[in-house]
């Protein structure tokens, strides 16, 4: 491990991944892990030094001409509609979703953020508190490592991820709206429970009291489980700042890369990595995506 760079990146006091065998890392890991037991999402506050954002907020400003921007209605599975249920069903429900992605193929190799991404310390401190053998980096080219960018107006619909885990840290914070919002468990294998997503998708009492908002500032790291935990961004508001969160994308298994309707809708484009990979898929359990 570079133990310089990643000192001028990382916090190692709060998170001290220069000392994995140290009883302050071991109190970090069983803190997220019980958090993570309890409703899937842990957040590490100050993960990345105050020091580091001006730079890391620079690069992205560097990269933001690759930004894919797309201005489209989803429902909770970015799958169609179903003519033959009812209207108000969630698969039949479709809010906007606008902003867009910096794909992977934006960042220099020697980017900062590859620097945080690929560090090994950092992954085996993910597969520490989610409890798991080992992860790896996304092998996704477009996909592994992201800009989730939100202007003014814009807003992430409510959605459930395709993979087990997801990994991000707030960059720039909006000004107004920009919340992260997430229903912990609200399905799981084998249960859509349809009628508690169309609670929270019509914002009723009843789905709003499922609901929690993270309060999260520049250079909090969030864990977040998100195959069952229906979840989204709030609208920005109109006369706020951008709101830009890295995504670190990891996977269990090594080799993994994204699904092809998805890939398009997130970057208007597929390579032929994920035209391969598609054709040679099989999936891991029965839920809707």
């Amino acid at each position: 491990m570079d133990t310089q760079r990643i000192a001028h990146l990382i916090d190692l006091e709060k998170l001290p991944l220069d000392r994995l065998d140290s009883d302050d890392y071991a109190q970090v890991v069983a803190a997220a892990q019980a958090e993570l037991d309890v409703d899937g999402c842990t957040v590490i506050k100050g993960f990345l030094r105050s020091e580091a954002l001006p730079q890391l907020s620079k690069e992205i400003t560097t990269i933001r001409p690759q930004l894919h921007e797309s201005l489209i209605d989803i429902n909770p599975y970015f799958s169609e509609g179903d003519p033959l249920l009812p209207h108000d069903h969630p698969v039949n429900t479709f809010i906007e979703r606008s902003g867009g992605f910096i794909p992977r193929d934006a960042f220099n190799p020697t980017s900062d953020f590859e620097a945080v991404y690929q560090n090994p310390a950092f992954l085996s401190f993910l597969s520490d508190c989610l409890n798991v053998p080992e992860v790896h980096c996304f092998a996704d080219p477009l996909a592994g490592l992201t800009i989730n960018v939100l202007d003014s107006g814009q807003q992430f619909a409510w959605h459930f991820d395709t993979n087990d885990f997801a990994v991000t840290c707030l960059i720039d914070e909006s000004k107004e709206g920009g919340l992260f919002e997430y229903s912990p468990g609200i399905r799981s294998d084998g249960t859509e429970n349809f009628a508690g997503i169309a609670e929270v998708l019509a914002d009723r009492p009843a789905g709003r009291a499922s609901v929690k908002t993270l309060e999260l500032h520049p250079g909090d790291l969030q864990i977040f489980r998100g195959r069952n935990s229906v979840h989204r961004v709030t609208r920005v508001g109109v006369e706020s700042t951008t709101r830009n969160t890295a995504v670190f994308a990891y996977t269990e298994e090594a080799g993994v890369i994204g699904r092809l309707e998805r890939t398009y809708q997130l970057f208007g484009r597929v390579l032929p990595a994920h035209q391969e990979a598609e054709r040679q898929r099989v999936r891991s359990d029965c839920l809707k995506d």
